[in-house]
């Protein structure tokens, strides 16, 4: 092996470097040193969650190629064919509880496979094959579900559990519930994270997914919860401390699991009480950029999302539609039907009827007849009379005039 890919010493921060690369090593040491080389560059640059995805993922298709493609050496040596079989390998395996790999898992493993060969192509690596052996086409696309949220008698029900429940579960739930935080945001809290501002009490919530950091208004309840605990039990360099030990998102996810469970909820994630504040903020009339604002959101797209659940003017309009219609189907007297029929079909058009309700104003009245394009011949003297003596008769003067001019311009009637 040259010395441009001898092994190097992995270090104490780099956890993937220890796990299940065996086999690799024993047998394709290069595909192992590449992808470890490439997951040290990610490292400076992307969180340890994404690092040890990227790790599972490279590990996986060099397993694969190992195994299938004994024949060969590296990166270098991958083709299309090679990318085909390993995804057909891996749609098909199932995973340590007995299911097929889930929609998103395979969209992010195909993303960050072609990012991989992107990336040392561009970089222009050694180990890197001529062209992108994996495309875009072969990256599912993502779902794009609405958010899972409670509603407001689900969160009442919460809240009220929560009142009842362990004074560090109690907080938790506030905390979320209050601030729309994520649980790895809740992890990280710092001990100066309370501030008074004017008076009321703010919260600095720390950098999290989005790498941005803010303040948001702070439930004078929740703060009184966060200062009484902190008092009793000192942060350690910063953080919150459950049991002796620093809070982690497992330890937050058992929280609310717990604390709903005695709601009669069943399952709810941490998540959802960020869906839910949103959620509820949007039909009490909150503005979307003050949301955004409030969840740390990069832009009004993401926010969005929780304006397909609470569309408030969808569901006025529907609500107007459908007592219309119910009347309709619920009128026992024929008479009566044909009335509201009427009422709502009023306006003779030159070959039929409107269908526009009468409440409703209209732009093109007048615009065909009016027109400068329109003709008209004999044949229609019937309908156009009858047109002008509708108009007369509902007092729509600029409507009969325009067909009384219609009828003037004809030939005169004969015999």
């Amino acid at each position: 092996m040259s010395a441009a890919f001898a092994l190097a010493e992995p270090a104490d921060d780099q956890p993937w470097r220890h796990r299940d690369w065996d086999v690799v090593l024993a047998h394709a040491p290069r595909f192992a040193v590449t992808a470890w080389r490439y997951l040290d560059q990610l490292a400076v640059s992307m969180r340890p969650a994404t690092v040890d995805a990227a790790d599972n993922t490279l590990r996986c298709f060099a397993g694969f190629l190992v195994a299938e493609h004994p024949d060969l050496v590296g990166f270098v040596d991958v083709k299309r064919v090679h990318v085909e079989g390993f995804k057909l390998f891996f749609v098909a395996h199932v995973t340590a509880a007995g299911r097929p790999p889930a929609r998103n898992t395979i969209r992010q493993r195909f993303g960050l496979l072609r990012s991989f060969f992107d990336r040392i192509i561009e970089w222009d690596w050694d180990d890197a094959p001529l062209r992108i052996p994996i495309f875009t086409v072969d990256v599912p696309v993502a779902d794009d579900p609405l958010p899972r949220f409670l509603d407001d008698v689900q969160a009442a029900r919460l809240a009220a559990a929560a009142a009842v429940a362990a004074p560090f579960d109690r907080l938790v739930i506030e905390l979320l519930s209050r601030t729309g935080m994520r649980a790895s945001e809740l992890c990280t809290l710092e001990r100066d994270a309370v501030v008074e501002l004017n008076g009321t009490p703010w919260l600095r919530v720390p950098v999290g997914k989005l790498h941005n950091d803010r303040y948001v208004p702070l439930h004078p309840n929740a703060a009184r919860l966060l200062a009484d605990w902190t008092t009793r039990h000192p942060p350690v360099n910063g953080r919150l401390l459950h049991d002796g030990q620093l809070l982690d998102r497992h330890r937050v996810g058992r929280i609310v699991a717990r604390v709903a469970t005695a709601a009669g909820l069943g399952h709810v994630h941490p998540h959802q009480l960020r869906h839910t504040l949103a959620t509820q903020a949007i039909n009490r009339g909150m503005r979307l950029e003050a949301i955004a604002t409030m969840l740390g959101h990069r832009s009004l797209r993401m926010t969005l999302t929780y304006a397909r659940i609470a569309n408030k003017t969808v569901a006025d309009e529907y609500a107007t539609a459908s007592a219309k219609i119910d009347a309709l189907y619920t009128a026992t007297d024929p008479e009566q039907r044909l009335q509201q029929l009427a009422g709502e079909h009023r306006r003779m058009l030159a070959n039929g009827w409107c269908q526009r309700p009468v409440a409703t104003d209209c732009a093109y009245e007048t615009i065909c007849e009016g027109c400068g394009y329109y003709q008209t011949t004999i044949e229609f003297r019937p309908t156009l009379r009858a047109q002008a003596e509708h108009a007369e008769r509902n007092q729509q003067t600029d409507r009969a005039a325009i067909f009384n001019r219609l009828l003037d311009g004809l030939p005169a009637e004969t015999g």
